[in-house]
């Protein structure tokens, strides 16, 4: 080789180099955000439900409900969300959704305020969660499609797998948080922290610059509800066993005077960020599909094995091998939905796609809570192994469908 064509090739290389490392340090400033957000997610994750149920006296139902309200109001906002991203910027719909996140901390003071009266408390909680769920679907959505628009849609796997990184590291780390400030500093504090949070989100989102909007014709969201619809599905159905997790394992261990519940939660969020790390390309690789019929696989196994549990070993390892599981099936059922729409309605099928978890989610907290004071909290991980179960044979329904429509598309 020459010394000209060595140069050339020394070069190209360097610049592979320098782009690489050019799109993680764009998703790592765009997932910030993410981060910040749900770590205002996670701190009060594991302690709303005790604090429903034996501070301010309610039953399980109820503290399901605290906490499903949340994601209720994600569901509801998400197509809101999509819209706002792609109408005037993703950038804008972060700024949005940091500013209710803080203001749905202040709702949390309040409510710690009127402690000794617990319907008002319960009041001030659930206006709390209605606004934060409103935060949440702005700046999940809008991170990704933020990123997306700055790396490119080439990267769209790598995308949303980080913002997910971002997202159950913040609940694996926010959940034991909570229980800390809680117990040194009493409940009034979550409030106070997810303020402050919110305070130092804003203060960083103003040093990232904006993407453009992408022009081009705009769908109704009833069509790109509809493209992604099976895809969704999917999606809600893996996500019960998430749902189930972190809503009730925190009763579930105290009903057998476990220590350390919120440990369990810790574990789920790094056995699902470590999974991420090690397979973030297997999507790229074997296709969405692939990858999502072996995480429903693991998934299942994980929560049946949660059911079962006798001592709280094996219940962390059932938590941990869900959190395996669930770990790809959002960026690997995503990437398919995604794959639907044209570029300009990407923030709309994001939007779409993300309400299927956030239904499964609101759904969840009731549901299982209903079960629960049925046939106690074992039977809770078994529905859910089998709502995953579900999932599975629903993804390979897609997947053979997937090869039946290659042709007409390639055509």
């Amino acid at each position: 080789m020459s010394t000209g064509a060595a140069e050339a090739s020394r070069t190209c290389m360097g610049n592979a180099d320098d782009k690489a490392e050019s799109v993680i340090l764009q998703i790592l400033t765009t997932v910030v955000f993410t981060f910040i957000c749900y770590l205002t997610v996670g701190i009060p994750l594991a302690v709303l439900p005790s604090y429903v149920h034996v501070d301010l006296g309610y039953g399980s139902v109820l503290a399901g409900i605290v906490i499903s309200t949340q994601y209720l109001a994600t569901l509801l906002t998400r197509p809101h969300a999509g819209q706002t991203c792609d109408l005037i910027g993703p950038k804008q719909a972060v700024v949005y959704g940091l500013i209710a996140c803080g203001i749905s901390g202040i709702f949390l003071l309040i409510a710690a305020m009127f402690a000794g009266t617990p319907w008002i408390s319960l009041l001030f909680l659930l206006i709390g969660r209605l606004v934060l769920g409103f935060g949440e679907s702005l700046v999940g959505t809008g991170s990704i499609t933020w990123g997306i628009g700055q790396i490119g849609a080439t990267h769209t796997a790598r995308m949303i797998s980080w913002n997910g990184i971002a997202t159950y590291g913040a609940l694996a780390l926010g959940a034991p948080l909570g229980v800390i400030l809680t117990g040194n500093l009493g409940f009034a504090s979550i409030g106070a922290s997810i303020a402050l949070l919110a305070v130092i989100g804003l203060g960083l989102s103003y040093l990232k610059r904006p993407t453009q909007v992408v022009t081009g014709d705009r769908l109704a969201f009833r069509r790109v509800f509809g493209r992604v619809l099976p895809h969704g599905l999917g999606l809600a159905l893996g996500s019960t066993g998430f749902g189930t997790i972190a809503t009730f394992i925190t009763l579930f261990y105290a009903s057998r005077n476990w220590p350390n519940a919120a440990f369990t939660l810790t574990l789920f969020g790094a056995a699902f960020i470590g999974t991420r790390l090690l397979f973030a390309n297997a999507i790229n690789r074997f296709g969405g599909f692939r990858v999502a019929m072996v995480s429903f696989v693991v998934e299942v196994v994980g929560l049946v094995l949660l059911s079962g549990a006798g001592v709280p070993h094996l219940a962390l390892a059932g938590a941990a091998l869900t959190g395996c599981g669930f770990a790809l099936v959002f960026p690997a059922l995503g990437v398919e939905a995604v794959g639907l729409v044209p570029p300009s309605n990407r923030g709309a099928a994001l939007g779409a796609y993300s309400v299927f978890a956030d239904l499964s989610l609101g759904i969840t907290g009731p549901l299982i809570g209903f079960i629960i004071s049925l046939y106690g909290y074992p039977s809770a991980f078994l529905c859910a192994a089998i709502a995953a179960a579900i999932a599975l044979i629903l993804t390979v329904l897609l997947y053979r469908r997937s090869f039946r429509m290659a042709p007409a598309v390639t055509h």
